[in-house]
């Protein structure tokens, strides 16, 4: 096969698996006029028409579909083959493309970014921060990072963090004009701070736990705000009581800016999961990553030596 016949064929299905030209130009850094040149010539060479181009969208036709079925199982496999070659290396490479939830990355990423370039630095992170639940294999990732419960249950999933816990937090302005809860039912008699969940909408509630008995609240909100950090923000101004990860308020309560209540009700639970797809083959670089961030139990992750 010469070489632009294999640039016309990478080119038509990358158009075919994103369904637009300009996120495919965007993927192969191209610009969306060469690689509408190059889907052009390869239709004049084999005098068919493979998509259907309107100006909102791209589809396959019946011969593009036949082609598309045939030709990409074998540029993956020449990509996974290609890969293969990252084990030889000394220094794996390559990209790891990730999505993380805003909380991910500032907890387990942002700490170890320095360490991870020093040990590895031909592997290049790119790293989407979304706080919604996002479909890795659509979106074009290699891998994610979310809290256990989020993670998928088709994925592999690793620890990359130890155990983490929820804490109700309120201002001490906030509880010298409220009694502090006894009890999670108690709640519906106090200002409190929500979040809205990106994927659904709803709103996020307050799960309890204790003795074997387990409770879910929603809480009686008087303001709704997108990030952790916003919602501390305003429980440090005293609006209301927020529920927050342990980890990210722990200064707050050593100050004496924050108090907690109800925290026999909160037990500890596994931390943040890098998860990624349990078909797909996995490249010396994710490895990697995977092998850096690792924890075992609720021990600290690993260092290389």
């Amino acid at each position: 096969m010469r070489p632009h016949e294999f640039a016309e064929l990478s080119a038509f299905i990358t158009i075919a698996e994103e369904r637009s030209f300009r996120r495919a130009a965007s993927r192969l850094n191209l610009t969306p006029s060469t690689l509408s040149h190059s889907l052009r010539a390869l239709e004049q060479r084999l005098d068919v028409r493979l998509l259907q181009r309107t100006t909102r969208a791209v589809s396959l036709t019946d011969a593009g579909a036949a082609l598309l079925a045939e030709v990409a199982p074998a540029f993956v496999a020449i990509a996974t083959a290609v890969e293969g070659v990252n084990l030889f290396r000394q220094q794996p490479r390559g990209t790891v493309r990730l999505n993380v939830s805003l909380l991910a990355a500032q907890l387990v990423l942002a700490p170890r970014l320095g360490q991870f370039h020093a040990a590895y630095p031909d592997i290049v992170l790119e790293v989407a921060v979304n706080d919604g639940l996002v479909d890795i294999v659509r979106e074009r990732h290699d891998a994610g990072i979310r809290l256990g419960e989020s993670v998928e249950l088709d994925m592999r999933a690793v620890r990359v963090d130890g155990n983490q816990r929820l804490a109700i937090v309120g201002s001490p302005d906030y509880f010298a004009a409220h009694a502090a809860p006894r009890t999670p039912h108690e709640l519906q008699a106090h200002r409190c701070i929500g979040y809205r969940q990106l994927t659904g909408g709803a709103l996020c509630r307050w799960q309890f736990a204790r003795d074997g008995q387990e409770l879910d609240v929603q809480p009686n909100v008087v303001m709704v705000l997108g990030t952790p950090g916003l919602m501390v923000d305003a429980a440090l101004a005293g609006v209301g009581l927020a529920s927050a990860l342990e980890s990210t308020v722990s200064t707050h309560l050593e100050s004496g800016q924050l108090m907690r209540v109800l925290d026999e009700w909160r037990p500890p639970f596994a931390g943040f999961h890098l998860y990624y797809p349990s078909q797909r083959q996995m490249s010396a670089a994710l490895r990697a990553l995977i092998d850096f961030l690792r924890v075992d139990g609720g021990n600290a992750p690993r260092l290389p030596a």
